[in-house]
């Protein structure tokens, strides 16, 4: 599965040059007025592990496959998005179809780069952007509640349907998120999400975006973006698009050189997908054949069948056992050979649950 995150954000909050950056490309333009992607900007990248490429070198072949991210950087959104303010309610249905939204807020002082506001105010920033969704999905379920009162009169067996389409309806009224109806995971209103995808409803990232002098010790606002996340259990990363952008263009070696002079262990591309993969629950796990290791991702909680369909569904279907064993177990017996004489290989069957960093090799009968 590829995981995409949509890039969301008000106008010059830095969400391009981040995505310039996460992606290690100049696919974004950048230029110091709002409105400068017009376009939906969208971008496959390598997951970095560094498992994945080492395990490559203890068996033996050239090619070391990721997994991969796909990030969907939008046209920053304005008050009133969702009534076709700036470029509007189009943008808005680009990003129904991400797994999580990553929220690019300013946290940042520049006289240069132009902001809605005369200087960045994290928190009312936040809420104009979380508005503008609510409302995006509160149209959309207004439309499904017309559709349903007008078919419900022909087939009665959609009135549970219809009242949990009006709860919601009356749940976005308030401007609260789809992600706070009670029931939200089941019957009905699971499956009127899974149908309108509504935006208030997905996972979200806060990406308190800072400058470079600010990254190590911080400002007020990363503290009013941290604060918020606290109270609304969302995760914060902070990072330098600025810093993010001078790293796409240096050697590893040198990033972490530059990383370690701006008071930072981690790049932001690093911090983003591992929050993701935390946020949705997702883990890797690793194949290896002649020509090449592999890394794969899957929902915690996956059982060995599925975990081999996300290989190739014949393998799920034709599913006999697993051979696994712990990535950090196979690299301290360096290789498969020794993997096997020490007994490390341990042979599952359908009920076992992939672990994060399991080496496997399935077993199958088409």
């Amino acid at each position: 599965m590829t995981l995409k995150i949509g890039i969301i954000g008000l106008p010059n909050v830095g969400k391009s040059t981040t995505f310039n950056a996460l992606t290690r490309t100049q696919n974004a333009e950048v230029a110091n007025y709002p409105f400068c992607t017009i376009e939906p900007n969208q971008a496959v990248v390598p997951v970095p592990d560094r498992r994945v490429h080492r395990l490559a070198e203890l068996v033996g072949v050239d090619a070391a496959v990721p997994t991969t991210i796909e990030f969907l950087d939008i046209a920053g959104l304005v008050e009133g998005a969702s009534r076709g303010e700036g470029l509007g309610n189009q943008f808005l249905a680009q990003i129904r179809s991400t797994d999580a939204l990553l929220h690019v807020v300013r946290c940042f002082d520049d006289p240069n780069v132009v902001h809605v506001r005369a200087e960045p105010e994290p928190r009312l920033d936040i809420e104009t952007i979380e508005v503008e969704l609510a409302l995006a999905d509160l149209e959309q379920i207004e439309k499904k509640v017309a559709k349903l009162a007008r078919q419900v009169k022909g087939d009665r067996e959609l009135r549970p349907k219809l009242e949990a389409a009006r709860a919601i309806r009356s749940h976005l009224e308030s401007l609260e998120p789809f992600s706070s109806f009670p029931g939200r995971d089941h019957g009905e209103a699971a499956q009127l999400n899974r149908e309108l995808q509504f935006l208030t409803g997905k996972p979200v990232i806060y990406g308190a975006n800072l400058s470079e002098a600010d990254l190590a010790v911080g400002n007020s606002y990363l503290e009013t973006v941290e604060d918020l996340g606290r109270k609304r259990d969302i995760p914060v990363v902070r990072y330098s698009a600025a810093l993010e952008e001078q790293l796409a263009t240096l050697s590893d070696q040198e990033s972490d050189e530059y990383l370690a002079l701006a008071g930072v262990e981690v790049s932001g591309l690093d911090q983003i997908i591992q929050t993701s993969y935390q946020t949705l629950n997702l883990i890797s796990f690793f194949t290896f054949n002649e020509r090449e290791a592999r890394a794969w991702t899957v929902e915690k909680g996956t059982r060995a069948p599925q975990a081999a369909g996300a290989i190739h569904t014949d393998f799920e279907k034709g599913f006999i056992k697993a051979e696994v064993i712990a990535y950090q177990e196979f690299e301290q017996l360096g290789g498969t050979a020794a993997a096997k004489e020490a007994g490390k290989l341990r042979l599952e069957g359908k009920d076992y649950v992939v672990q994060d960093g399991d080496v496997i090799y399935f077993r199958f009968n088409v």
